[in-house]
């Protein structure tokens, strides 16, 4: 018995392991009838079978997964789903039993979804007696806790006693004969504990298992946060309630792809004064007064709203890292707008840490439209759906016909670097085929042919002109890609003018003595293809022209401007006609006619700081990049005096600003992903004369692509994903392409054509690229 709580201990109260305990080999049949040999299916040939906890507070799964032998998984990648798994909530009404067929040891449920007579079993051959009574313990312990809802580590065998199936006493005269059933253990839990003991020094006794990235309906406790799981008392109508709605409430099934329902509560949002006026919690109660979840607001939680359906969609990420995804389905509309004007209001507060009456009502009204609606979309054209799908196939077709790239040559390899260095940076070439990616003070240059990525050359040890070496903040390409500016955060008053020709810093330019550059950007969207010498500067709270070819400070005091407010600028983006797009770390932007003027159009901020910030080049179009989602805004005044300018040359009226337009993952596709989303600066396809049709950012382990024509119909849910085995450090387009994409990844190099991404689907958001375009061979010898 010491044993057995040494054990349960491991692995039972490990809130990083997704699995509790598994039997790594065995196979799954379907059988009906009594187990006639007729009727006996064979599911998986090779399975290994799992409890796995659920972060539904004292809910488990049984999980049988097909186990594929080499080469089997390569020819499912490409399926958008495959049957390898099959997911069970353990509960009493599985009947689980132990067994035997052929000598062989089994493990017998109910299949709830067939007929009365079919079960399932698993042949759990070549596992020991300690492993099966173990895993069969956990699987009363389960139950247990699903039962009663409580913890089940002070339980006792006669506690437990309750969960071993006993077989239905027949009735009638003749009960010396019997039906062949699956049998239980006749020694039952005691004899389990008793084998556990015995074979206490075996070294097949179970361990716990890893921590895997599992596809588990992963949920955040309530008791992981400061709100626990417990009936509802008068202790909760302590909360100020801002509204309160009748609601069902779904959790996002992973293996089955759908949204399932779990019961009827009543949705509120509710303020917790005591951790501070902001702080606002959603919670979720069952008819019978239980809390069923209480979730924090923030931006984490990826809402979405969806108007047809009257539906609110969000993320949770629990304290142990599991992702889920949930839904609210409201029963009138009336409750849904009142609970999505609530919900808006507080996220707002919550990330401005500001009373919501204070702003003015124009900054309202913007905020509010800002609530993107998830909504059902079609093209315009009717048969445009089924064009893209035939188109798809016959690229796919296409890809399927390639060869494999060849490993390069040693020479084609960059020599190592120290340890520890990760690349940081990529900027691509205007002319040529050039891409530069920063790893600490050393700069890799990449040529890039098709999707074929080779190491050139590397600049090492950046320093500066005395000498003294820096890892740089930013690098932006300049002159005709001859030169390539750096930022030093050693020196923030600096620019660094690095001669790509001759591979080292030439220069320092001294732009002012108490203004700091604290970003940079051409000074026009094609600058950088021209022998254009100036640039554009910007400070937390200034705009001003750099220009390198003036003596002494380089800053040009006529067209500088400081704004008296803290603006905490964070980006500096520029049109073709060299107007400006400044955002900030608050959330707002501004546009800019030319340097050192007012802003033409402030547009208020939505509380989340913007981290990068891209226009097109006719400057119709704005993409700001929050770390939760992209922010596209149209800047064509629609009405009032100056309808058909831009919010660059003229300002909004006050009652008729742009609606923002969020670009977000739906929160089913980021259940499947491991963390949070954390987009990286978002990026429209650029080239002379060439309309943007396409945005790429990337997340974690992906790269993710908007179709921007559907988007400007308003399909902002058109986008495609492609997930990589390492961390992306930042992508984009090449230039004068649309197809061909340049992703720099902590270890690598590579380009990717925009047709291999693939729409989201649980095997394309789960399953990891194995065989990366390039061969650059970073990973294993870093320039």
């Amino acid at each position: 018995m010491n044993i057995f709580r040494s054990l349960i201990g491991k692995v039972w109260h490990d809130p990083n392991a997704a699995e509790v305990v598994k039997i790594s080999e065995g196979q799954l049949f379907l059988v009906r009838s009594g187990t006639v040999r007729s009727d006996r299916e064979c599911i998986y040939n090779d399975a290994m079978l799992t409890i796995r906890r659920s972060s539904v507070e004292h809910n488990f799964q049984l999980v049988v997964t097909r186990v594929f032998e080499d080469g089997d998984q390569e020819l499912l990648e490409d399926e958008d789903e495959t049957d390898d798994e099959r997911v069970f909530l353990i509960g009493e009404e599985l009947q689980f039993r132990t067994g035997e067929t052929e000598g062989e040891p089994t493990f017998i449920w109910r299949d709830l979804e067939g007929d009365v007579d079919e079960f399932y079993e698993f042949i759990a051959d070549g596992t020991n007696a300690p492993t099966r009574a173990f895993f069969e313990t956990c699987m009363y312990r389960a139950m247990y806790e699903r039962k009663y809802r409580k913890s089940a580590d002070n339980t006792s065998d006669t506690d437990l006693q309750e969960f071993i199936w006993q077989p239905p006493t027949k009735k009638g005269k003749d009960k010396s004969k019997s039906t062949k059933k699956p049998s239980v253990d006749e020694t039952g839990l005691s004899g389990a504990l008793k084998s556990l003991s015995v074979d206490a020094s075996s070294s097949s006794i179970p361990t716990p298992a890893p921590a895997a990235a599992a596809e588990v309906d992963t949920i955040a406790t309530p008791s992981s946060t400061a709100m626990e799981k417990k009936p509802a008392t008068s202790e909760d109508d302590r909360y100020p309630s801002i509204v309160s709605a009748p609601a069902t409430l779904h959790l996002w099934q992973k293996v089955g792809g759908f949204f399932v329902p779990q019961e009827n509560v009543t949705a509120r949002i509710v303020q917790m004064p005591n951790a501070g006026p902001y702080d606002y919690w959603l919670l979720a109660t069952a008819d019978d007064g239980r809390r069923v979840l209480a979730h924090k607001i923030s931006s984490d939680m990826n809402e979405r709203w969806a108007g047809k359906i009257i539906s609110m969609t969000w993320n949770h990420m629990s304290d142990s890292g599991f992702q889920s995804s949930w839904c609210l389905m409201f029963t009138e509309p009336t409750d849904y707008e009142d609970f999505k004007a609530a919900y808006t209001r507080a996220l707002w507060e919550t990330a401005n840490q500001y009373p919501w009456e204070k702003a003015k009502r124009d900054e309202q009204m913007y905020v509010m439209s800002s609530a993107t609606e998830d909504v059902e979309m079609q093209d315009v054209e009717g048969d445009s759906d089924e064009e893209e799908a035939v188109a798809e196939e016959l690229e796919k077709s296409e890809d399927e016909s390639e060869p494999e790239d060849e490993l390069p040559e040693d020479e084609d390899l960059p020599p190592p670097l120290p340890r520890g260095e990760r690349n940081s940076q990529l900027t691509v070439g205007y002319r040529g085929d050039r891409s530069y990616v920063v790893r600490g003070n050393n700069i890799g240059v990449f040529s890039h042919t098709g999707e074929n990525v080779k190491y050139h050359a590397t600049i090492s040890k950046l320093a500066t002109p005395k000498g003294k070496e820096f890892n740089p903040k930013e690098i932006m390409l300049h002159e005709q890609d001859s030169k390539m500016v750096l930022m030093n955060p050693q020196e923030p008053n600096s620019l660094f003018s690095l001669d790509l020709e001759v591979g080292k810093i030439v220069e320092e330019w001294k732009v002012h003595e108490d203004v700091t550059v604290d970003h940079i950007a051409p000074d026009s969207k094609f600058a950088q293809m021209t022998p254009e010498a100036t640039l554009v500067g910007a400070s937390h709270n200034a705009l001003f022209r750099i220009d390198p070819r003036i003596s002494g400070l380089k800053m040009v005091d006529s067209q500088y401007k400081q704004y008296v407010s803290k603006n905490k600028f964070s980006g500096v983006a520029t049109t073709a006609a060299g107007k400006l797009a400044v955002a900030s770390e608050k959330g707002d932007i501004r546009l800019f006619d030319s340097i050192g003027k007012n802003a033409k159009t402030a547009l208020p901020p939505l509380g989340d700081p913007i981290i990068g910030i891209d226009v097109t080049s006719s400057g119709r179009w704005i993409v700001a990049t929050t770390r939760t989602y992209l922010l596209l805004i149209d800047t064509l005044i629609g009405e009032g005096r100056y309808t058909g300018s831009l919010g660059f040359d003229r300002s909004f009226p006050a009652t008729a600003k742009p609606i923002p337009r969020r670009l977000q993952l739906r929160a089913e596709h980021v259940a499947y992903m491991e963390h949070t989303v954390s987009f990286t600066p978002a990026r429209f396809n650029m080239g002379e004369g060439q309309e943007e049709n396409a945005i790429v950012t990337s997340t974690g382990q992906y790269v993710v692509a908007w179709d921007f024509a559907k988007v400007k119909k308003g399909q902002l849910d058109k986008y495609e994903i492609k997930k990589y085995e390492d961390h992306v450090v930042q992508d984009n387009f090449k230039f004068g392409d649309d197809k061909e994409i340049i992703v720099a990844l902590e270890n690598n190099v590579l380009a990717v054509n925009k047709k291999s991404l693939r729409r989201p689907t649980r095997a394309s958001l789960a399953t990891p690229t194995r065989n990366l375009r390039s061969k650059s061979g970073i990973v294993q010898s870093p320039y």
